[in-house]
Formats: structure tokens, C-alpha cells, sequence
């Protein structure tokens, strides 16, 4: 293992924040992420506790020339949160929410997660739009896009950022929106943490449901309705009002309440659905939803926005052994129902899934220059995820999602939304991004020349 001789100790007295280092106590807890297969052994890890704790080691990294990686959630996919060697900026300190009631805006300091925005503004009875698992970083996923239960209603995590503020490759801080620097806030709303730090997040919220009060829940079906269900669905969804979405998933029933005990441990297809509009119009709006097949299982009821949002937080704790692979695509074709329903079968864990989050609606009527994130001519975001608890299952859960991946790819728009990713290398990226990639690269060259944030799905500067 490389030996590290930055001056250190001088770091951690400059510091509000802790410095974690190799050897200290709490370095083990401290350099874990939430995928399991990413081991990782940082050099020192700097627990930050406002902005000026990031400026000082944004600074320090430049000067003393270490690799820099920058944590939020810690939930990316491939593990870009932490690297060997590095100093990393954890910002898992930094945690405080700030909701206006009168403006429908939400303060986020970029250390939270999705549980504490959704805690903050459900208690309002609004949402801003954010993913499906409320343990996952905020700054993370909205760095990235963001895809989740309301974006068929008030678009992506993206389209609701009004303002962010950002500590840049120089140490220098500025708040980034459309009035001020708004060539760094339209790479921000896509483009992942290439151009900087963001410290501190400003969304749009929106009331939902009956004050925070959605309908939501599973609807699934037999494994070998798979085909039925795919042709259904993809022709529904879009004829559906806005106000209710769903993604579809291949999945192993949870051997748990609130299953019924026959069923678990069988392998199913689905769809979770989250209807957020006039409760006097849910029977009406959800009666197609009820009414077709033969589910095994209905459960949409009534809760409260945040109880959807964690629903699957007990069945993926942090630590579980992930490889993902994912793609854009903009239909769901016959080729590729048989391709699903194959590897479906072939579900190599307990864990392990396919979903398929829509874009269109709200979230398609964004041009697809106007921000970062390129896919906006409808369509789903689909992710492969081979996932178990054990190390001694990698290489089963590795090789069934590379297999079902590239029997799929042809079937794809050819890139994939980048948090879905894992470090695939500069085609992939540059697929991800399509024809903004040149405008990014741009973006890049005025507010990283150097690259010091690379450690990402990474964007290089123009000419490099």
C-alpha cells in the first residue's frame, strides 16, 4: 500500500470537522460505502463540518497534489466516493434542511440524505422529486439527474434545482443558478461532481397527495405473466395522467410481512406505483391499475410520502455486494420483453433485480440541451443489479447482470443515466452525455482546467 507523506497533522488542526487517517480508530467505518464490493483504502478522510472545511481541503489536495474524492451518501454505484490513496471530502457531517412554506423551497446542505429532505418537507405536505431508497445522498443523485416517483409529475431532481452553492477547483466559492454562473449551473444539473463541491442545495417543492398523504404501494404478478405485463404497461403508462407513475421491476418476493408467507422467496415481476394527486380521483385514476391480470399481490394503500420513499430501505442496508450495469432506453420492444422475461428466470439472488424508471411526462418536456442530462425524449431508465450480501456470490451476481446487459444493450438508446454506472470508462461516459458532452467538456475547461475532480464519471477538460 503507497505510503502517504502529505503534511497531515496540518490538516487536521485547520479543521472543524475530524481527519481520519490510516491506523486511526473508526478508519475501518469510516472508509465503507454502501456497495459492499468496493474496498477501498484512502489516505486520510476529512470529516467536514461546514464550507470552510471544504475550502481548506480542496486546497490542500491542489497544493499537495493527492487525489480528491468527495462523499456525500456514499451510495454511487461504482464506489466513486473513495479512492486509494486519496482525501476524501465526507460530507455526511453536514446535514442541516431549511423549508419555506411560503415559497415551496427546500435548503439542503449537501451531506443529507433523501430521508432527511423528504422529513423536512412531508411534514409541509410537499416533495421535492428524488429517487426510491431515502438513505441515498442528496448530492449524489442530484448531481446526476435524479429519477424517481415524481418525475412524470414535476420532472427530475434536476429540474427542480434553483441555485447551489459551490466550492470550486481553486478554493474559490460561488453560488451557481441561473443568474449567477449559469454555464456551471446547467453542467451541475446532469453532469456529477466534475466542476466542484456543491455545499448546499435550493430546490422547488410541490404539494402532494392529501397534505404529504400519496397512494403508492406493489402490484405483482406470476414470473411467467412477465411478457402480459411489459406489453401492458408499456402502452399505459403514457396515456396515464401525470399525477400517478410506476416502475416496473423483476424481483425475488421478500421472505417478510407484509408478503403473504406463500410467496416468499418467488420470483415476480411488478410495478410500484405512487399516485400523488386528488385522493377523490384515486379509485378512478387507479382502477386500471387494479383491475388488470392476475396479481398476486395489490398492495396500494394510502401512507405518508416518506413511508414509500424507504420502503426499501430494510431490504438493501449499506454493505451489500452490488454490480450494476443500466441503460437508456426509449421503448420497451418485443426483442427486449423476451430477453427480460429470460434473465428474469434466471435471478441469481434473493437481492438481485431489473427495474425500469420512466422519463416522460414532465420530466420529457425538458429540452434536452436546457440541462446536463441528455434523455429527454421519453422513454425508461433501466438498471441490471446483481446484489447479495456475500462476497462469496460476486462473481454469480457480476457475471448474470454483464450477460443480461449486453443482450440488451442493442435494445437500448446506447447510453445510460450516470448514476446507474459503475467506473465503465470515457465511451460509456461520453454516451451518458451525447451531444452535451462537448458543452460539458466546456464547462470543464473554465472551472477545472487541472481535473483535480476526477474521480467521478469523469468529464475531461477540452483538449486533454
Amino acid at each position: 500500500m503507497t505510503t502517504i507523506t502529505a503534511p497531515f497533522p496540518e490538516l487536521a488542526l485547520a479543521l472543524r470537522g475530524e481527519l481520519v487517517t490510516r491506523g486511526d480508530d473508526g478508519y475501518e467505518q469510516a472508509r465503507a460505502v454502501y456497495n459492499g464490493m468496493i474496498d477501498k483504502h484512502p489516505a486520510a478522510l476529512a470529516r467536514c463540518a461546514d464550507t470552510a472545511d471544504v475550502v481548506t481541503c480542496v486546497n490542500f489536495a491542489r497544493e499537495n497534489r493527492i487525489d480528491l474524492a468527495v462523499r456525500g451518501g456514499g451510495h454511487n454505484a461504482g464506489g466513486l466516493g473513495i479512492a486509494d490513496d486519496a482525501l476524501v471530502i465526507d460530507l455526511s457531517a453536514m446535514r442541516s434542511t431549511t423549508v419555506d412554506p411560503e415559497t415551496h423551497t427546500v435548503r439542503v446542505d449537501a451531506g443529507c440524505t433523501w430521508g432527511d429532505v423528504d422529513h423536512a418537507t412531508v411534514g409541509f405536505g410537499m416533495a421535492t422529486p428524488s429517487g426510491i431508497i431515502s438513505s441515498t445522498g442528496v448530492a449524489g443523485l442530484t448531481l446526476g439527474g435524479g429519477i424517481g416517483y415524481l418525475a412524470r409529475r414535476f420532472g427530475l431532481t434536476v429540474d427542480n434545482l434553483l441555485s447551489a452553492d459551490v466550492v470550486l477547483a481553486d478554493g474559490s466559492f460561488v453560488h451557481a443558478s441561473e443568474n449567477s454562473h449559469p454555464d456551471l449551473f446547467w453542467a451541475l444539473r446532469g453532469g456529477g461532481g466534475n466542476f466542484g463541491v456543491v455545499t448546499s442545495f435550493t430546490f422547488r417543492c410541490h404539494e402532494i397527495g392529501d397534505h404529504g398523504t400519496i397512494i403508492g404501494g406493489p402490484v405483482l404478478y406470476a414470473l411467467e405473466d412477465t411478457e402480459d405485463v411489459l406489453r401492458w404497461y408499456r402502452e399505459l403508462l403514457p396515456s396515464l395522467p401525470e399525477e400517478l407513475s410506476g416502475w416496473f421491476g423483476l424481483l425475488t418476493i421478500p421472505p417478510a410481512p407484509p408478503f403473504p408467507e406463500e410467496l416468499w422467496g418467488r420470483k415476480a415481476c411488478g410495478i410500484v406505483w405512487c399516485y400523488t394527486g386528488d385522493h377523490a380521483r384515486a379509485d378512478e385514476v387507479l382502477e386500471p391499475v387494479r383491475s388488470f391480470g392476475s396479481p398476486l399481490v395489490v398492495g396500494l394503500q394510502p401512507m405518508p410520502f416518506t413511508a414509500l420513499q424507504s420502503a426499501f430501505d430494510g431490504l438493501y442496508p449499506p454493505g451489500l455486494q452490488w454490480y450494476w450495469r443500466a441503460d437508456v432506453t426509449t421503448e420497451i420492444s418485443d426483442e427486449a420483453i423476451a430477453i427480460h422475461r429470460r434473465f428474469g428466470e434466471m435471478l441469481p439472488t434473493g437481492h438481485s433485480s431489473m427495474h425500469m424508471y420512466p422519463i416522460d411526462g414532465a420530466a420529457a418536456r425538458v429540452a434536452a440541451d436546457a440541462t446536463a442530462f441528455p434523455y429527454r425524449d421519453g422513454g425508461w431508465s433501466g438498471v441490471i443489479v446483481g446484489v447479495d450480501p456475500s462476497p462469496d456470490n460476486r462473481e454469480k451476481i457480476t457475471r448474470w447482470t454483464k450477460d443480461y446487459w449486453a443482450e440488451l444493450h442493442p435494445t437500448s438508446a446506447g447510453g445510460a443515466y450516470v448514476n446507474f454506472m459503475m467506473d465503465e470508462g470515457d465511451d460509456r461516459v461520453r454516451a451518458a452525455y451525447r451531444d452535451n458532452y462537448e458543452r460539458l467538456a466546456q464547462v470543464k475547461n473554465r472551472y477545472d482546467p487541472e481535473n483535480l475532480f476526477h474521480i467521478n464519471q469523469n468529464i475531461r477538460p477540452s483538449g486533454s
